[in-house]
């Protein structure tokens, strides 16, 4: 009962901030600090407890929630205050990669606290909204112990208790979601630069990333039996397209290093034989670093 009634929240960025406001919404008794301490105002104008110090903000509650640019921020925030972690558990929805969150997990350990790793998958105006979700990893005990209150924010999706599951996940979400941000800025771009606006190139453009989850699935099974036939596509077709896409970008006189780095990949993959493999043999030059 008193992990869902009384939480601190540390790190009021626009996400932490936002958590906060929900928590508040729900009725629960939030402490909340933040190096900037102003940042706090608005929230302790609506009944959140300021901390003065990051050791006092993890003393007020059971469970803190921490939302920090990385754990590096995690370490210059909580070594001060690290003997004040015995029994709390934090958990820890800072961006960095899963090696950074099994080694924090091990630090929070052994000085006494319990460590969960989350991925928050929502802006700071989806907290507390329906679709939005958070990958959790870490001891299980502690998830369910928590886990009212955690989804109070988000809904969870627990992954095990290997503390870098969560940060993969989330990790491989942001690939995806940074590259095909960064195609569709190319895009706008090029059209641009041929008299039509983003709004102009949006229809085909959500058209096309429509139909990506039934091209991921049909390559999917493939890519797992590692076959990669080339009887409905192959890479020496899809060169020709990404050198046609690149000319025309050229042409066009916007930046071309995005066009120009996958052109570079499929050309590793022809250089490796693979032009009459289907373009997705990609992905076996792409586990490894080998060039």
């Amino acid at each position: 009962m008193s992990s869902r009634q009384n939480v601190t929240v540390i790190g009021l960025g626009p996400m932490g901030q936002a958590m906060a406001q929900v928590l508040l919404d729900k009725g629960l008794h939030v402490t909340v600090w933040n190096r900037t301490a102003s940042r706090a105002d608005a929230l302790v104008a609506r009944g959140a407890v300021r901390a003065t110090s990051a050791e006092d903000a993890v003393a007020a509650s059971e469970l803190i929630v921490l939302s920090l640019t990385d754990y590096d921020a995690m370490y210059t925030v909580l070594e001060p205050a690290s003997h004040a972690l015995i029994g709390r558990t934090l958990v820890n929805l800072s961006s960095d990669t899963p090696a950074k969150a099994r080694a924090g997990a091990q630090w929070v350990t052994e000085h006494g606290g319990i460590h969960l790793t989350g991925g928050v998958n929502a802006s700071p105006s989806g907290i507390g909204q329906p679709g939005a979700f958070a990958f959790y990893s870490g001891p299980r005990h502690a998830f369910e112990a928590h886990r009212s209150t955690l989804e109070i924010l988000t809904s969870t999706d627990y992954r095990g208790e290997d503390p870098g599951l969560a940060a993969l996940l989330y990790q491989i979400g942001m690939t995806m979601f940074w590259t095909s941000t960064l195609s569709y800025w190319q895009v706008v771009a090029l059209a641009d630069a041929n008299g039509l606006t983003a709004t102009d190139v949006l229809p085909y453009a959500t058209e096309t990333m429509t139909g990506m989850p039934d091209f991921f699935s049909f390559y999917a099974e493939r890519i797992d039996a590692g076959e990669h036939p080339g009887d409905v596509d192959r890479l020496a077709m899809g060169m020709a397209s990404v050198e046609h896409v690149l000319h025309t970008n050229a042409d066009a006189g916007v930046d071309t290093t995005l066009p120009a780095a996958v052109a570079a990949l499929f050309r590793r993959g022809m250089d490796a034989g693979h032009a009459t493999d289907s373009f997705s043999s990609l992905v076996e030059l792409m586990k490894t670093t080998n060039t």
